[in-house]
């Protein structure tokens, strides 16, 4: 090449040349000239389809026309014939149609001077794959279960399998499809575990023509399967005990309507769970709990609003001296209720009561506290990784009184990681813990609370809680005391935040937003994220 040539020169001393004009080489060339093309650069393809694809690339200088060769199924190999050449194409952009879906290309493109091939650059080469097919119908909420998925596509197409990957895109098995499933265009694939996210793949060959990610159904095993419009009250009373009732989305109303609305008597153990995640079943009305019976709910909406009545709570326990083992409620919406939502009123001993990553909202606590124990005892009150708001304006939050009937016990109440707004926050001062029982054991943490007028108790028998790791906004007397207040104590270990800048809160979101806040990691995890 020239400059090299002057480099040389310059190093050996040539005669003709002093050291002053080898240091005004710039000025000297006025052109270059190479021997042969630059191969054209930045080449890349671009909106790609399964069925076409556009290929762009510089400019070469010199260059009259590029010469570019498309090979199908290969990867950079450049092996066979190509399925496409163009020679003496004088554009810089390509459109590339009629590829074949999910397929490797190989691209090379060469810089061509007319009449001097001498001058033909090198190949500059380029890899892309075709975007796979889309051609699976939609999966409906029917066609997932515990362990297997039904898909469908077009009747007749040309597909050979079905492949399935697990969440971290490792492969679980395939199977080929049969003749009749081709030709009807609708298969079922078994094997699933429950509660697991997988990605199904329909093939022809080693070709995507159809992708789906789905997540099984928790365990439907020895479960009863019920459907919008299936009557709820008569599939509880007609179950036998410890059975467990699975409901797909929809609103399932029950069927008796008294004075306090609609409800159903649970007389023997049962479970009640969702199906669908993401399409939580909605169950109007309240549960009367008879005979020291467990109730365990599970992915529901539980709705008192509209309820044919007066309301009630959604959770009230009926028969006096009865031993309850526990009453479960986890990743559930309570809503809507009158009076609260839970009533504890008779003679009777419940070993256990957890609410669990639950939304409970707009629960009027008219003529009732909202967890409320009145006659019995309840020995451990779990409220935990929950949110509660707009609730119980101007009663109080948990009560538990002395029964004084031979019922003794040391009761546990726990409430951790909870977000909770605007309770207690209507025109009288009210507490969280409005508990008489003579001894209890109680713990409040990692909890935010805000918006509410509330403090914590005025009862001699209210033993203080351990406090640890809670926040508060716009607090009463929570956290520091205000000197009209009658209160026992505060929350001394609490911090005081500024506004949370919760989302939507009217909507039940209440993503943290403010960053201080959401770096103590406190309230309700799912808002953290």
């Amino acid at each position: 090449m020239k400059s090299i040539n002057i480099f040389t020169a310059c190093v050996l001393g040539m005669a003709s040349l002093s050291l002053a004009s080898c240091g005004d080489i710039e000025d000297e060339i006025t052109s270059v000239i190479f021997d042969r093309n630059f191969s054209p650069v930045d080449l890349s393809a671009s909106s790609i389809t399964e069925n076409s694809a556009k290929l762009t690339w510089k400019v070469s200088s010199g260059a009259t026309s590029y010469t570019v060769e498309v090979f199908a199924d290969d990867s950079l190999t450049f092996k066979g014939t190509p399925m496409l050449t163009k020679e003496g194409f004088t554009d810089n952009t390509l459109a590339l149609d009629g590829l074949t879906y999910d397929t490797e290309y190989s691209v090379r493109v060469k810089a061509v001077t007319e009449g001097e091939d001498s001058k033909t650059s090198k190949w500059s080469t380029l890899f892309f794959r075709s975007d796979p097919q889309q051609i699976f119908n939609k999966v409906a909420e029917t066609d997932v279960s515990d362990s297997y998925i039904d898909v469908s596509w077009p009747a007749g197409e040309a597909v050979t399998k079905l492949t399935v990957v697990d969440a971290n895109g490792a492969a679980v098995s395939e199977r080929a499809l049969t003749k009749e499933e081709i030709a009807e265009g609708k298969a079922r694939y078994s094997g699933l575990k429950p509660e697991t996210t997988y990605t199904i793949f329909l093939k022809n060959g080693d070709k995507e023509r159809g992708t789906k990610k789905f997540t099984t159904y928790a365990s439907l095993e020895g479960a009863t399967v019920l459907r919008e419009g299936d009557d709820i009250s008569a599939a509880i009373a007609n179950a036998p005990d410890n059975a467990v009732l699975a409901l797909y989305g929809g609103t399932y109303e029950m069927s008796e309507v008294g004075d306090a609305g609609r409800k159903v008597e649970v007389s023997k153990s049962i479970t009640i769970k969702g199906i669908v995640p993401t399409n939580q079943p909605v169950i109007k009305g309240r549960f009367d709990i008879l005979n020291g019976s467990t109730l365990i709910i599970k992915q529901v909406v539980i709705d008192g609003s509209d309820n044919g009545g007066n309301g009630d709570q959604a959770f009230n326990f009926k028969t006096a001296d009865a031993t309850t083992d526990s009453l479960f409620v986890e990743n559930a919406e309570i809503k809507g209720f009158e009076k609260g939502v839970l009533y504890v009123n008779v003679k009777a001993n419940v070993k256990k009561i957890t609410f669990s990553k639950c939304n409970i909202h707009d629960i009027k606590c008219s003529g009732g506290d909202m967890f409320d124990c009145r006659k019995g005892l309840i020995d451990n009150f779990t409220l935990s990784e929950s949110t509660i708001y707009n609730s119980c304006p101007d009663r109080d939050f948990i009560r538990m009184d002395d029964p004084k009937n031979g019922l003794e016990g040391t009761p546990v109440i726990k409430v951790d990681k909870c977000t909770i707004d605007k309770v207690i926050n209507g025109t009288a001062k009210k507490r969280f813990l409005y508990v008489r029982v003579p001894d209890n054991n109680i713990t409040w943490s990692n909890n935010l609370v805000s918006n509410t007028k509330a403090y914590f108790s005025n009862q001699s028998a209210t033993n203080q809680p351990a406090f640890s790791k809670n926040a508060y906004y716009n607090v009463g007397s929570l956290l520091e005391l205000v000197e009209t207040d009658n209160v026992k104590w505060t929350d001394g270990s609490g911090s005081k935040v500024g506004d949370p800048q919760y989302s939507d809160p009217d909507n039940g979101d209440f993503t943290v937003n403010n960053e201080a806040v959401k770096k103590l990691g406190v309230g309700d995890p799912r808002w953290l994220k």
